[in-house]
This record gives C-alpha cells, structure tokens and sequence, in this order.
C-alpha cells in the first residue's frame, strides 16, 4: 500500500520542478522502507537511494559492485512506491553491463516509478566512489551508457531526469572528467556528477564549468570520507550546485545507533536506554495509521454492502 496516492504531474516532473527553482535541493540518502518513511517524516521534498546502503542492508556486502540489477530494482521500486508525491533519486550504478543492459535498467528504474538516477563510468565490477583504486572505461562506453539512457527516456516518453556520474578524477585528473561530463551533457543528460571533489579549488572549477549553461551540478556529501571535501548546504547554494546527495545520513546514525543497542543488550542495560521509545511510535511512522483506516474503511463498506443486500 502506498503512503499517498499519486496526484498530478509524474516523479520526474516534480524532479525537473523542484530543480527549476534554482535552490539547492538537500536529499538524505535511505536505503529501505524504514528510513525512507522517517525521511518522509522529517518532510524532505525529494529522497535519494544509495547505492551502498541498498547493498550493505540487503545482501549484507560492502559497496564493491555485488548488488545486482534486479536486487536494486527491487529497492528502487518499494521507496519509490510509498509516497509518488516526492521524487526519488537513485543509484544506477555502471547500468549493470553494456549499453543494452544500461537500457534496461533504464526501463526497469523508470517501471518503478524513479524520478532520477545516476550512471557513471566505472568498470561493471565497480566500488564506492569513495574508496580508492577505482577504473574507469574509455569515453567512447561512457557515452554509450548515456546514449542508451537517453534513447529509453525517449522511447517511454519519460520525463525522468539522468544524471551522468564520473569517477575519474581520481585517477584521470579533473581535466579528463570535466570533458567527460560536458560530454555527457551533450549527449543528453541533466545533471552532471563529479565523484569525491577533493579541494575547494575543484569545486569551483566544477562549479564554473557549468554555470549558465542549464545543466545542473550535483554534489555528493559523504559524511566521515577521507577522500572528499566537506562542505555544507550553505557553500554548495554559495556555488550553484542543485542538487546534494547526502548517503549515509542515515546509515551512519543506524550503525553507531544499532552498535550502541547491540553492546547495551550484552550489558544489561538495553531496556533502561531504549523505553522511552515504544513500538507503536515506530509503527506511525511507518504507516500504521493508514493502512488500518483503510482496513476499517474496506470492513465498513462491505458491512453496510451486505445490509442493504440482505
């Protein structure tokens, strides 16, 4: 059952609306129904799913390109499917394989209801954009990716919005991924994506690059990483980035949160940390409310139905 039913224009109008403002848009990275349901709580105008977290609380593996096509289908298709009124990014990954399984990804990811989602150019057998020791394919593949996204999009007759990822200033220098992404632009997409920024300096020439040209920079905020620049919502708006991903706003809290709980119940002391906390609180959040008026109303109905067919 969905949170809200679907009104009005679809998920990846609303993405194109919200970016058209020209603020910057703030998504909190959830990775399955129950962090998608506090983000939604906490009244965010638009979630983004992330890739790490989807493979780490799924099928219990780091970042390193297992998830399969089908198993990020799956998680893309429930956080997209609770509330249609507020868009979802999501991770695509590499496409999962050559340009023809890019295109069905593409098909799949907009089947299920996504508004956006990010491509990028690793090697299939990707890892985190945060980890090092990554490998890029050649420019001639990468824009094949894009081509095939954008040749479904056009197909669907979709509005999706498709963000082109690259990871390769980290071993090509930002010179090689600028063109890739102008690249990629040209060849269709909407939202460019330069993985771990490093230093303030490639921020802004990133940030230059695409100024006044109606492509929309993204920046990805990875809380705790060694690798990329912290910067806050404040600086990215102060650089005209539209878009910032924040992926392990909730994963993180979830770990340390959970790690805690886990050595309190060795302890002793989990009851006396965590009572102030009742069940249902957490069921509310994640829709008791509705799913149980629905019940009471479908119940009524057939009540009354059977009265008056007596």
């Amino acid at each position: 059952m969905s949170h809200q039913q679907e009104q009005g224009p679809s998920p990846g109008a609303r993405l194109r609306q919200l970016l058209a403002t020209g603020e910057t848009l703030l998504c909190p990275g959830v990775y399955d129904g129950l962090t998608a349901r506090m983000a939604l709580a906490a009244g965010f105008k638009c979630l983004y799913m992330t890739g790490a977290g989807v493979s780490m609380s799924r099928i219990g593996m780091a970042d390193l390109g297992l998830a399969t096509q089908t198993e990020m289908v799956d998680a893309t298709g429930m956080i997209a499917g609770i509330d249609r009124n507020i868009p979802l990014i999501a991770d695509a990954d590499t496409g999962y394989g050559t340009a023809v399984n890019v295109a069905r990804t593409v098909e799949r990811y907009i089947t299920a209801g996504v508004a956006g989602f990010h491509i990028e150019d690793q090697v299939v057998t990707k890892k985190c954009g945060h980890l090092g020791g990554k490998e890029c394919v050649s420019l001639e593949e990468y824009l094949s990716r894009i081509k095939a996204a954008v040749e479904v999009r056009k197909k669907r007759a979709s509005d999706v919005v498709i963000i082109a990822r690259t990871d390769a200033l980290a071993g090509q220098g930002l010179d090689e991924a600028l063109h890739r992404l102008k690249s990629a632009a040209k060849v269709g997409a909407d939202v460019v994506f330069l993985e771990a920024i490093k230093t303030q300096e490639q921020l802004e020439t990133y940030s230059a690059t695409f100024r006044g040209t109606g492509v929309v920079t993204l920046y990805n905020m990875v809380q705790g990483s060694t690798v990329g620049l912290k910067i806050t919502a404040k600086e990215a708006a102060q650089h005209g980035v539209g878009i910032v991903l924040y992926p392990g706003v909730c994963l993180v809290p979830a770990y340390l949160g959970i790690t805690s709980a886990l050595q309190a119940l060795k302890d002793g002391r989990v009851e006396e940390r965590y009572e102030a906390v009742p069940p249902q609180e957490i069921f509310e959040v994640c829709g008791m409310n509705e799913i149980q008026g629905f019940d009471k109303e479908v119940n009524d109905w057939v009540q009354l139905f059977l009265k008056n067919n007596e």
